[in-house]
């Protein structure tokens, strides 16, 4: 295992251990942060919204749910484009602006991941955002990428909590830095392999012609069932006394409980390496080989979608409304990572989905939302004894 670090690769900014202080993390070398503000340009920002106790009353709340805002180019960096790919492996969700992305290979504007039902609010909120910073790129028009996952179980879906200006509010916030994680911005109300999930980060550092390319990853874990989870290749789901109410218990209407894996998981995958959009999408299919590291088989009623973008080749737009003649355009130039050179950046994909999945889940505290649903945090203690780790605290 490698060795625990002391800084923010291993602990959180409020100085909470993560997989990595626990001994739990993968192969690979993280970036400082171990998260994907390492790639150079990548802002993220939170907004995370948590109210009410009791029984259900749509409108009013329990509230658990949020918003999270990434910049591939940072703020000021809208609208100059990054390559970017897709990939589906289950198609339970929903990320618009995927159909644009699929035609050019680019992406240009924020990326919010939030509830199923808050889309509408951060695509709008989005659009708001953009017209009131950049009001000249708003006067053509704006597909931006809003990504959810269900956090029903906890929060009242319903209820229209989430609104445009919180949307505003997590584009607002966007930095670079360490991040929070588990119940934090999009992921507040989600819960992964039965106990609490959320919101998880990871990186890796690729060597390449003397220089270290980054490969950061952000997703939004709520995907999963108990049977399934493995931590360091051990399947320590079935091994853990602690309550499952998600799946065992009566509690959607009739519905003897969850179908198991529900929920959905939103990954991200961010590089400074030079590539295409083909090359994009090749390591966002290396997305599902990280989380099956972590147990899943990808349940029909989960969505399952990703996005992986390169922040290299920085340039002006040039799916706008063009300017001048023909006559007067010039040639768009990039460079790109050879194909038979792109190995270590899906290995470094494949190590930072799995590491930011555990983030999320040791990240994440015992919660309780909506009609007295709980979901249980993760126990790091029982998990450590279980793998030998000592579990740390």
């Amino acid at each position: 295992m490698t060795a625990p670090p002391a800084g923010p690769a291993g602990f959180s900014p409020t100085g909470r251990p993560r997989a990595r202080a626990l001994g739990w993390a993968p192969e690979g070398v993280p970036g400082p942060w171990n998260a994907i503000t390492d790639v150079p340009g990548v802002e993220v920002g939170y907004r995370t919204l948590v109210s009410g106790s009791g029984p259900l009353v749509v409108g009013e709340g329990p509230v658990r749910t949020g918003v999270t805002a990434i910049f591939p180019r940072g703020r000021d960096g809208t609208g100059r484009p990054v390559a970017a790919g897709l990939h589906t492996l289950n198609g339970n969700g929903e990320m618009t602006g995927a159909a644009w992305i699929g035609e050019t290979g680019q992406a240009a504007l924020p990326i919010t991941i939030s509830s199923t039902h808050a889309v509408g609010a951060c695509h709008t909120g989005t659009i708001r955002w953009i017209n009131r910073r950049h009001p000249a790129l708003a006067r053509e028009w704006l597909l931006p990428v809003c990504a959810e996952t269900w956090d029903g179980y906890l929060h009242d879906i319903n209820g229209e909590h989430v609104s445009p200006d919180d949307a505003v509010a997590a584009l607002d916030g966007a930095a670079r830095g360490p991040l929070e994680e588990g119940s934090v911005g999009g992921g507040t109300g989600m819960n992964c392999y039965g106990f609490k999930g959320g919101s998880g980060t990871a990186s890796r550092l690729v060597p390449f012609g003397g220089a270290d390319y980054t490969v950061g990853v952000f997703l939004q874990a709520n995907f999963g069932s108990r049977h399934e989870l493995v931590i360091r290749g051990r399947n320590v789901g079935t091994l853990l006394d602690v309550p499952n109410p998600m799946e065992e218990g009566d509690w959607a209407h009739g519905a003897a409980s969850a179908p198991g894996g529900a929920g959905s998981v939103i990954v991200v995958v961010a590089t400074d390496a030079p590539l295409t959009g083909h090359q994009c999408a090749a390591l966002a299919r290396r997305v599902p080989l990280g989380l099956a590291r972590t147990g899943t088989s990808g349940s029909v009623f989960s969505g399952d979608l990703f996005l992986a973008f390169s922040v290299a080749n920085d340039r002006p737009s040039d799916t706008g409304f063009p300017t001048g003649s023909p006559s007067e355009a010039e040639l768009v130039a990039s460079v790109a990572l050879p194909w038979n050179r792109i190995d270590a950046l899906h290995a470094a994909t494949v190590q930072a989905v799995e590491e930011a999945v555990l983030n999320a889940l040791v990240a994440a505290d015992t919660m309780v939302g909506r009609d007295g649903h709980v979901s249980y945090g993760l126990p790091v203690g029982e998990v450590g004894a279980l793998l030998g780790s000592g579990g740390g605290a």
